[in-house]
């Protein structure tokens, strides 16, 4: 499993620069609106995503990345006996690719996916 972790930006350039930095590795995707970082020494899913402004919480959401539909059902399943409310998202397209996904939600709000990539779009 990979952590995923989606940080709205203003300046898309600026925070290419400074991230390819931290993490010594370049973007594995960039389009007009977002990059995204799967640094090679971490389980870590890291996504850009340009927002017009952004104050306060620069974080959009949290996710973990699993390996197959059958993680996807697993997961959900043992989060719904626990009364996690679960959003779905079949066959959508995020993030420039095509994922199954459901989200849930913390006590404080923050939102966190569980999500398969099945492939770029």
């Amino acid at each position: 499993m990979n952590v995923h972790v989606g940080l709205n930006v203003v300046d898309l350039e600026k925070s290419i620069v400074f991230y390819t930095k931290v993490f010594g590795e370049e973007p594995v995707k960039i389009k007009e609106d977002y990059a995204k970082y799967m640094p090679e020494d971490l389980s870590l899913n890291f996504t850009l995503n340009v927002k017009s402004q952004v104050s306060g919480n620069r974080v959009g959401h949290f996710g973990i990345q699993v390996e197959n539909q059958e993680d996807i059902n697993h997961h959900k399943q043992r989060l719904e006996k626990f009364g996690f409310f679960t959003r779905d998202e079949m066959n959508t397209n995020c993030c420039y690719a095509i994922q199954d996904k459901f989200w849930i939600t913390d006590p404080d709000g923050n939102e966190w996916e569980f999500f398969y990539t099945k492939q770029d779009a």
